[in-house]
């Protein structure tokens, strides 16, 4: 794939951009490992200064920002300028926080021999992120953040149709006071992304992407024993049970499912309602997705705009054409516009069977599969039924049904009552297909340190958590 900006709304190449050589990717490597002996070496305090100053940046160009993205993949403006905030916040939670998340952490020194013994978390080194175009800041800010306030250094592998964004995240750290090398932007295609792997500089590697994506990532660092964090694709359940708020999971189920034009890993996919409820649902989530307005995305009233590639748009149209061959039914939407661009309209299909598609396959776009249960251990089994784990909802007001979803759904995050969404203060992953490791909160900064276990005997002067220490 080329390196360019399209637009989605047309199918227009706005800008096209070279691949970096050879010589210049060599060149950003020497950069990075000279970067990361210059961050390892400064302290909490000064990482926290730059860091500030990032979330500063984005919150004085956030409306630039915002319209970049916009052009580029198509989410609505208002949807690329809370994404800029989250940003900002995200910055500002790490710089807050990592000294914290990184203390030494005490071990029972007298039962082992020693005078003094505890864990030290140190940085691993420069970290390879390949990262998608759906969120194309946030998902790199989620693991830059945390992995620069550590103190290693980051090398920017971003998908090929959203290069403005890179680019701007290539200078943003820099800008912020950063050392150089410690943050870098590599033009360079998936088909070089073993290259870099292979660099025995490049300690780790944290991806964001489809399931195919990640099976290979993970394959090239497992050769090269690289440490990696998996973050991929997700068929999230939204189950709704008898005694939910059935107005309240019909509102957010139409957000959850549309939300970034229906093209988010954590959007809920799969609409599992208990025969109860169903008709109730049904009639409140259709009204809804056929309310939803489709349009420019930098207009203030678009709800959804068209998607961001070409090859996306396609493949949703081909899984609802397969489900209606196959017996399903269409409740509204299904039909794809006769416009330039990459439009889909938000759609609701029911009687989805296991023959179909879009059964046990992730739909990137704002269809709804609406399924009916007549049993909490239906519905567990229908939730549970895909290689998928990444979120999961369910819509309940009995207490003892609530606990019994937070054990039972087999998912990285559960969210009772509420749609599914990332923060920093909670951890970020799933299970099965849907990777492996964590983002965010204290798990996240952890995952590309070192826990390095320090014995210290007689004769000995430092202590559990002392203070200090400057990786």
């Amino acid at each position: 794939m080329s390196i360019a900006t399209i637009d989605p709304t047309t199918g227009q190449t706005l800008k096209t951009f070279d691949e970096m050589t050879d010589d210049q990717l060599a060149a950003a490597l020497g950069r990075a490992a000279a970067g990361f002996d210059a961050l390892r070496g400064t302290t909490f305090a000064e990482r926290a200064g730059w860091m500030s100053g990032v979330a500063d940046l984005l919150e004085v160009e956030r409306d630039q920002v915002a319209r970049m993205m916009t052009m580029e993949m198509a989410k609505t403006y208002a949807s690329a300028q809370a994404e800029v905030a989250k940003c900002a916040a995200a910055c500002r939670y790490y710089a807050a926080h990592a000294e914290r998340f990184l203390a030494d952490e005490p071990a029972d020194a007298g039962s082992i021999g020693a005078t003094s013994a505890y864990g030290r978390y140190v940085p691993m080194g420069p970290v390879l992120a390949v990262m998608p175009w759906n969120f194309p800041l946030w998902q790199v800010m989620r693991f830059a953040a945390p992995a620069l306030m550590a103190g290693n250094t980051g090398l920017l592998k971003h998908a090929s149709n959203v290069p403005q964004t890179a680019l701007y995240l290539d200078e943003l750290f820099r800008r912020a006071g950063f050392p150089a090398g410690a943050f870098q932007t590599l033009m360079i295609g998936s088909d070089r992304i073993e290259q870099v792997l292979a660099d025995p500089r490049v300690r780790a590697a944290t991806l964001t992407g489809s399931e195919g994506a990640g099976r290979s990532v993970g394959a090239i660092a497992g050769r090269y024993l690289k440490k990696t964090v998996l973050e991929l694709g997700g068929s999230d359940p939204f189950v709704v049970m008898p005694s939910a708020d059935v107005a309240r999971a019909a509102e957010v189920a139409t957000v959850a499912r549309c939300q970034n034009n229906g093209q988010s890993c954590i959007a809920a996919k799969r609409f599992i309602v208990h025969t109860e409820v169903f008709d109730e649902f049904a009639d409140a989530f259709v009204a809804r997705m056929s309310a939803l307005r489709v349009g420019d995305p930098m207009s203030g009233e678009t709800d959804v705009g068209p998607l961001a590639t070409e090859r996306g748009r396609d493949e949703v149209a081909e899984q609802v054409r397969d489900a209606v061959d196959r017996g399903a039914r269409v409740l509204c939407g299904g039909e794809q516009p006769d416009r330039p661009g990459w439009w889909y309209p938000p759609t609701v299909v029911a009687e989805v069977t296991p023959q179909m598609r879009m059964y046990a396959e992730e739909v990137f776009g704002p269809v709804a599969a609406l399924h009916r249960v007549s049993s909490y251990e239906e519905a567990i089994a229908l939730a549970n039924g895909t290689d998928y784990g990444l979120g999961s909802n369910a819509w309940t007001r009995d207490p003892a049904e609530q606990e019994r979803f937070v054990t039972d759904l087999d998912a990285g995050m559960v969210f009772v009552n509420g749609m599914t969404t990332s923060y920093p203060e909670l951890p970020f992953g799933g299970v099965g297909n849907s990777g492996y490791g964590r983002e965010l909160s204290a798990q996240g900064i952890r995952e590309f340190c070192n826990l390095k276990a320090v014995w210290i005997g007689e004769g000995g002067t430092a202590g559990a958590g002392a203070g200090g220490h400057s990786e």
